[in-house]
């Protein structure tokens, strides 16, 4: 932990791993804490690092030994493909360093289980960013649950869907590890899990079609079943061939009450242009006529509450609500998943702990 000056609070630094829509997302609600700061970031491109520094005010380079070797730091935040995962984390591990990890994990479960095991052996923090758990919207549901405003819980429905990834490496199997699925079926599996407290997954259902993005060998369209322990079933409804931009909503049923959230459109501004509007929501594909702007996103969609929390870990102010161990546990219901829609089936665990990709079973099928 960084301090500056005699008598200066001490201040979380925070390396930030990619420069671009998640990376920014990540270097403002670091800064936003007030205890946390970004130090310096990593990009590949070039022009990505150069708007990374000027924007941040820090310095940006291509490589994360570069980084290390230049700027200390307590933790990276890490907003890179899924394939670079594993190196970035075991990298930061071997210097004593702490790595905050976007979802998923990493793109098979052998990776992920290793970037765990690094991290546990150099007494370092693993913690898994997932921030629709610090969505407040969603955190108000949870607050419902718990006190018991619905009764015995029935069913957790979230579904998110847009028109699909701008950035070319979601769509590589090598680089991300499978479609949809991974990148946002991954989502609703921690949501519902949180919202359900962490009960074990003891069945995973899933159908998986490839609609819109047919040039890709990857899934665009999914829908997950989940049963828990306690019963409790959950529908993880996930696409990339929706139009009309992003669409993100929770539901929860029990048997004496329900809730509804809608995170992405629900707190928008609907607004009407014949000329354009900047700042329409994310992969709206067109900026005339009627149109949503977001407010305040990296709040509403739980970026801020999740970096608060995170710095107060790293702080050791907090213990972390997710680590590796859910990122993990998490990937295991992915790879079941896959495993369900390739052959038709219900899948239990123990889940798949290969060293191939998630969704190999269902790209071979």
């Amino acid at each position: 932990m960084c301090t500056s000056g005699e008598g200066a609070d001490t201040m979380i630094d925070i390396a930030v791993i990619g420069g671009a829509f998640a990376g920014n997302l990540h270097a403002e609600a670091i800064n936003r804490t007030g205890k946390g700061r970004v130090c310096a970031g990593v990009s590949r491109s070039a022009e990505s690092r150069e708007a990374f520094s000027a924007r941040w005010s820090v310095p940006s380079f291509a490589t994360l030994e570069e980084l290390l070797d230049s700027v200390p730091c307590d933790a990276i935040s890490i907003a890179a493909p899924n394939y670079l995962h594993r190196p970035l984390v075991e990298l930061a591990a071997s210097r004593g360093i702490s790595s905050i990890c976007e979802k998923p994990l990493a793109p098979t479960y052998a990776d992920a289980l290793a970037m765990v095991d690094t991290c546990e052996k150099a007494g370092v923090h693993l913690l898994y960013a997932e921030q629709l758990c610090f969505a407040p919207r969603y955190v108000r549901v949870k607050e419902l649950i718990d006190d018991g405003s619905f009764g015995t819980l029935i069913q957790l429905n979230h579904w998110e869907r847009h028109g699909g990834p701008h950035a070319q490496w979601f769509y590589d199997p090598s680089q991300s590890g499978g479609g949809v699925v991974l990148d946002m079926a991954c989502h609703g599996i921690a949501l519902t899990r949180w919202l359900n407290g962490n009960s074990p997954v003891v069945s995973v259902s899933a159908n998986l079609n490839t609609f819109v993005h047919r040039e890709h060998p990857v899934e665009d369209h999914s829908l997950i079943i989940l049963r828990f322990a306690n019963d409790v079933i959950a529908v993880i409804d996930s696409s990339w061939a929706a139009p009309g931009g992003i669409d993100e909503r929770l539901e929860v049923l029990g048997i004496e009450g329900s809730v509804s959230a809608d995170l992405a459109r629900g707190q928008s501004l609907l607004a009407y242009s014949d000329v354009g509007l900047s700042g329409a929501a994310e992969k709206t594909t067109r900026n005339t006529g009627l149109v949503r702007i977001p407010h305040d996103e990296a709040y509403t969609w739980g970026w801020f509450g999740e970096f608060a929390h995170f710095v107060d870990v790293l702080a050791g102010d907090a213990q972390p609500m997710l680590t590796g161990q859910d990122g993990l546990e998490v990937l295991g219901i992915v790879a079941g998943a896959y495993i369900a829609a390739a052959e038709n089936r219900i899948v239990t665990p123990p889940w798949p702990k290969g060293p191939d990709i998630v969704s190999r079973p269902w790209l071979d099928r």
